[in-house]
């Protein structure tokens, strides 16, 4: 990284990291007897440690003005590694959290090993810290690749990167001292929320400078759902984090909204945040690399451009959904219900276009375990995304909400659609990004395909299973209209089912656990690959001749 920069660039990340510093150490004092002590410090550590670090490289040489000629992975590389690590770290809490529902004895009588503390970190490690890694990492590589263009500056994508992990690492700390903004999005502190909008507006112009930089006049397609995964994270972070904190001493804040306007405002926020940061992006993902693996043309780009706009649309309407049977005004339910509903449409769109891309490479997909991993997301996409307009209905919404089922539809999608195409992705990537021939073991590879599978399909039907049968315990009356089941009843009849879900997350996380592994070994292989600099672009970056 330091090699890469010029003596200008050093000065101006040594700037940079100074200022964290001291921003670092102006919170540890301001906050003292406070949680913002404790992040002030955290701070001050990560700024001091990178000035340091580029510091004892000022006299490096400057680099070779050739490398200009080259894309500029180095982020690109350090991403795919963060991301592993975030999956392994996210991926272990989600099966400690779903032992505790098994066993609640395990807490050991420790707050920090809680199940209210731990099961906001393995949400923001999975979805934050795993997939937002995910997405940074690749779409720094399909940006380039796509525009014919290096990424503008060397400075920026670093600060990304670093910064957004900052980010990650103040927010789980924030969990586990027990202070988020109690929302159903368990959220952090209203610094960390300042902090990552500010990493973001960075993120977001260096996508539009790379833009107007490109070489190839086509925009691809992939570079529109990135792009909006970009963008409309940042509206939804920035309207639901309005806060107002106590002082700038503490860390405890008090949000703009309240009541029923909160609720709808969250679910906005809940609901658009799987769209644009769980679906825009990895839809993105999708479309480079599926086609790129399996080395095929895109079936139909003009599907996939309307299907672009019709989630960019439909989605934004969605949220309400959630708030069935609730305050929230009876129309407003219903508009989030119709939008939901033909928020199918789209989708499945996406999901189509994917696997009939497939056709003519079905062999492949037999034969290699990676792209295997992505015709299995299109599938689950699709499986969860009709799963999802079904379960907005009124009429089923009143069996399945506030149950596992709720659950089970979550994780087919976190499962089976975002960490499906994100470890295919990896994996398609990672020989080239490290510059090696090949992936370090093919057949660990099949071990992790078959482990994630496994896994996937355990939870996913344990947790369908778990939550109709609540459902319908907590519908059940006697003849004189009382309930029939307590909801300790109910609790005891789940038991079996938290058991196979403990077990399904923890062959899941075997994998994840798998990948590092591979990964690593990849890296540490002796024999290098010959330079794979060359500009190239996706297989079918126009539209295909006829449509």
């Amino acid at each position: 990284m330091i090699a890469d920069l010029t003596r200008t660039e050093r000065l101006w990340a040594m700037l940079i990291l100074g200022a964290l510093g001291l921003v670092g150490l102006a919170m540890a004092i301001g906050g003292r007897n406070d949680l913002l002590g404790i992040h002030g410090w955290i701070v001050l550590a990560a700024g001091l440690g990178g000035f340091v670090a580029v510091m004892r490289g000022r006299d490096a040489p400057e680099p070779n003005p050739e490398r200009l000629n080259e894309y500029y992975d180095a982020p690109t590389r350090v991403g795919l590694i963060l991301t592993l690590l975030w999956a392994v770290v996210g991926m272990g809490v989600g099966f400690w959290v779903a032992a505790l529902l098994a066993w609640p004895d395990m807490t050991f009588d420790v707050p920090w090993l809680s199940f209210g503390r731990l099961r906001p970190v393995h949400t923001s490690g999975v979805i934050f810290g795993f997939g937002g890694n995910a997405l940074i990492a690749t779409s720094f590589h399909v940006l380039q690749r796509t525009t014919r263009a290096r990424l503008p500056d060397q400075i920026s994508p670093w600060f990304v990167l670093l910064g957004y992990n900052l980010f990650c690492v103040i927010a789980a700390s924030g969990y586990l001292m027990g202070l988020t903004q109690s929302k159903e999005y368990a959220e952090p502190e209203w610094y960390a929320d300042i902090w990552l909008v500010i990493v973001w507006v960075v993120y977001f112009a260096i996508y539009m400078r790379t833009l107007a930089r490109r070489k190839e006049p086509h925009i691809y397609v992939a570079n529109w759902y990135y792009m909006a995964f970009i963008l409309v994270v940042a509206i939804l972070h920035i309207v639901n984090n309005l806060a107002v904190p106590v002082s700038f001493g503490s860390a405890k804040s008090y949000s703009l909204f309240s009541g029923v306007q909160d609720a709808m405002t969250q679910w906005w926020y809940g609901h658009n945040a799987v769209a644009f940061f769980l679906t825009a992006g990895f839809l993105g993902m999708m479309y480079y690399y599926l086609p790129k693996r399996a080395g095929r043309p895109i079936f139909s780009y003009r599907m996939s451009i309307i299907s672009f706009w019709g989630i960019t649309f439909m989605y934004m309407w969605a949220g309400s959904h959630h708030l069935h049977y609730t305050a929230l005004p009876h129309w407003v339910q219903t508009l989030g219900m119709a939008f939901s509903v033909v928020l199918l449409v789209p989708s499945w769109a996406s999901a189509g276009n994917a696997l009939l891309t497939l056709n003519g490479a079905w062999h492949k997909v037999r034969d290699d375990a990676v792209l295997r991993f992505m015709a299995l997301a299109a599938i689950f996409y699709g499986i969860t995304t009709f799963e999802g307009s079904f379960m907005a209905i009124r009429a089923v919404n009143s069996l399945s909400h506030y149950t596992d089922w709720t659950i089970g539809h979550v994780h087919a999608g976190a499962l089976g659609w975002v960490a499906m195409i994100t470890f295919g992705s990896l994996y398609s990537i990672v020989p080239s990004m490290f510059k090696r021939e090949r992936i370090y073991s093919q057949k660990l590879v099949e071990v992790h395909f078959w482990l994630a599978l496994s896994g996937t399909v355990i939870y996913v039907f344990a947790m369908w299973n778990s939550g109709v049968i609540q459902g319908l315990m907590w519908r059940t009356y006697t003849e004189s209209g009382g309930l029939t089941y307590s909801f300790i009843d109910s609790l005891v009849a789940m038991h079996p089912y938290y058991i196979a879900r403990a077990f399904g997350g923890l062959l899941f996380l075997l994998g994840a656990l798998v990948a590092l592994y591979n990964v690593i070994m990849t890296i540490r292989m002796p024999a290098p690959a010959p330079d794979d600099a060359a500009l190239d672009i996706p297989v079918q970056p126009a539209m295909q001749a006829g449509e």
